[in-house]
């Protein structure tokens, strides 16, 4: 499970060793353009790639009102990223040497000046200003307005079979705001729906896994079944628990006391601290104290139907009881976004470093690379830019896809997992033996065939793909230094000879057939609202697992912040850190055997017996070294106290 942002977006992030372009003159003055619009800075990337001279039905009436935001670059946008890397590279002299944030924002940060300079400009167009923060000035107004303050005109296009409004020209800012604009948003309207309401719906209705399961791999054999790859295959784990994860990743006598972690998703479950606690106490984990979790929500919501807030429920549920289970002694604090679009996600990600609110920022959500957008990846990283500056860590999903192929028809990475200032997390299938003893993992990657009807085969053996693990190349993200000596040529070479990012960095359990047990509030067919528990995976759940191994890891480096993590995770490849996954552990094909309610609660509806084969992802596949499925591997025994300062 991993919840997509409505909004379609993404990103370029930009440039190697400093992705960010730097304000205006990152986004912003090409020679060739600047005599073309004399007195202007462009800001590059704000006309999207679907505004094309086909698809274009003519300009947008004048009167028709839009809202944008005007991401403000900072006093010093290159020295930002240029420290945001020093503090991150375990050679550098700089390292750990975090500022905290009002330090980051007065050295970095816009100034007063550059606000007021930014604010003037926009009323000046006719807009009307509804909100000044620190990262951006928020405008809303008709289309002449914002044509005049943007230098470019609003057009009608056709995307798919709907139609909305963008540039025509990339946006530009006066060249006397001496680059005061990182860049900005808003100015196109796809997919906008504005279905307001700030009513949080019921939780989803009640979903249950059919048995027989395992108890831990292999421990219950499907001996009445078909064999699958030669062999008798075992029935999928019931859902592992913090015990067997904490075993299988090293956790050693690790709690992640002291430790903060945040979680972003959109919306809140109303029920989050009941079920947390009682999923603790079902399944022996410490207790979770009212103190070690928080939430910090927006004053109301938006989009709830549009964005199926009861579903995020789940996803916050997930989240915080994965990281609990791996990492009890941390403390949690879940950020939500008052929608799922990505103004809102970058606002929560904002409330995380503006108040630091944590060092570890778990994000189960994203998007198709091909949705995103240049502007907003400029705003997103820098985001991340400033947290790796406080020595905040952002970690997210890589997506549950797999090369997206089957899923869009084009063969790419997610967002913002693409980005070269956070850490991707990819996803496995895991085995936990007898014991709580480690046994192997494959990458995730899920083909699936039913019972035939006489039931002594397999319809179609393999099967269809299902699901599995995103990763592969990004096409428009070059490759950051750290991944440089890493990442074979092959892979960082796929979509350019210079080399671009590739994607994951790291990986853990996802694969649902061998997933995690999550306890929730649901609603029954009687209307009623219980507690109750099923599997789930995906790499939503490998990005807070991967979280709480890192609030251990920073237990062990003595409480101090590990920050962007990535330079020194790569510096670490090769080593006994990490578990090299492949496909093929044992030799051998692996499988198991899953009897699902076809109507996910009972049997009344009828059972599916079904074979779902693992290592099959897509066409990315985990190999010997690092590989685009699971990135350099998953944390073995050592990967904690490698991180221990001598």
């Amino acid at each position: 499970m991993r919840s997509n942002r409505a909004k379609a977006r993404a990103g370029v992030s930009l440039a190697a060793a400093l992705p960010l372009l730097t304000g205006a003159l990152a986004l912003g003055i090409p020679a060739a353009h600047a005599a073309d619009n004399p007195g202007r800075a462009l800001l590059a990337g704000t006309k999207p790639a679907w505004a094309t001279a086909k698809a274009d039905k003519g300009a947008t009436a004048n009167g028709a009102q839009l809202s944008a935001r005007v991401y403000l670059a900072g006093r010093n946008s290159a020295g930002l990223a240029a420290y945001a890397k020093a503090v991150s590279d375990p050679r550098s002299p700089l390292y750990g040497k975090y500022l905290d944030a009002k330090q980051s924002q007065a050295r970095f940060g816009a100034t007063k000046a550059q606000v007021a300079a930014v604010t003037s400009w926009l009323k000046s167009s006719g807009l009307k200003v509804t909100a000044v923060t620190q990262h951006y000035v928020a405008v809303t107004g008709d289309v002449a307005a914002a044509e005049k303050a943007f230098g470019t005109q609003l057009h009608n296009y056709t995307k798919g079979s709907k139609t909305y409004h963008a540039p025509s020209q990339a946006a530009s800012a006066p060249q006397g705001l001496k680059g005061a604009v990182l860049t900005v948003t808003g100015l196109d309207n796809a997919p906008h729906k504005a279905n307001h309401s700030d009513q949080l719906p019921p939780p989803d209705a009640v979903f249950k896994n059919a048995g027989p399961f395992s108890s831990y791999y292999g421990s219950k054999v499907a001996t009445t079944l078909p064999d699958a790859y030669g062999t008798k295959i075992p029935y999928a784990v019931q859902g592992y628990t913090g015990k067997q994860l904490r075993a299988a990743y090293g956790a050693g006598k690790y709690t992640g006391k002291g430790v903060r972690i945040a979680i972003t998703d959109a919306y809140a479950s109303p029920t989050i601290a009941f079920d947390a606690a009682t999923y603790a106490k079902k399944h022996g984990d410490a207790a979770i104290s009212t103190s070690q979790l928080r939430q910090v929500l927006p004053g109301s919501y938006t989009k709830t139907e549009e964005c199926g807030a009861a579903g995020w429920y789940g996803e916050e549920t997930l989240d915080v009881e994965a990281a609990h289970a791996v990492a009890p002694g941390a403390s949690i604090t879940y950020v939500g976004a008052a929608s799922c679009y990505d103004d809102d996600l970058l606002d929560s990600l904002s409330k995380v470093v503006d108040n630091h609110l944590a060092d570890i920022v778990s994000n189960s959500w994203g998007d198709i690379e091909a949705s995103q957008t240049p502007d907003l990846a400029a705003a997103y990283d820098q985001v991340f830019q400033f947290g790796a500056v406080e020595g905040i860590g952002f970690y997210f999903s890589s997506g549950d896809n797999g090369d997206e192929v089957a899923h869009t028809g084009t063969k790419q990475v997610d967002t913002p997992a693409n980005s070269a200032w956070v850490t991707a997390v990819g996803g496995t299938s895991l085995a936990v033996g007898k014991g709580d003893k480690y046994l192997w993992e494959t990458g995730w990657g899920t083909e699936k065939a039913t019972l035939s009807a006489d039931g002594k085969s397999w319809d179609n053996f393999p099967g269809a793909f299902t699901s599995g693990a995103g990763g592969g190349t990004s096409k428009t993200v070059p490759q950051p230094y750290y991944q440089k000596g890493v990442v074979p040529n092959a892979l960082a070479t796929a979509n350019n000879a210079a080399g671009n990012r590739v994607v994951p960095d790291i990986a853990a359990i996802a694969d649902p057939n061998t997933g995690f047990k999550v306890g929730q509030t649901q609603t029954f067919p009687d209307g009623s609202q219980q507690y109750s528990e099923y599997r789930i995976g995906g790499t939503s759940l490998a990005a807070p697992v991967i979280a709480a191994v890192q609030a251990l890891a920073q237990e062990a480096h003595g409480g101090q912040a590990i920050g962007f993590a990535n330079p020194a995770i790569y510096a670490k490849y090769g080593s006994k850190s990490f578990h090299d996954v492949t496909d093929a552990p044992t030799g051998s094909g692996l499988a198991v055997a899953r009897i699902d309610f076809v109507n996910g609660l009972d049997a009344s509806g009828g059972l599916s017996t079904s074979v779902r084969s693992l290592g099959k992802d897509s066409s990315l596949q985990a190999v010997k070294g690092y590989d685009d499925v699971t990135g350099v591997g998953s944390p073995a025994p050592g990967y904690v106290d490698s991180w221990r300062r001598h």
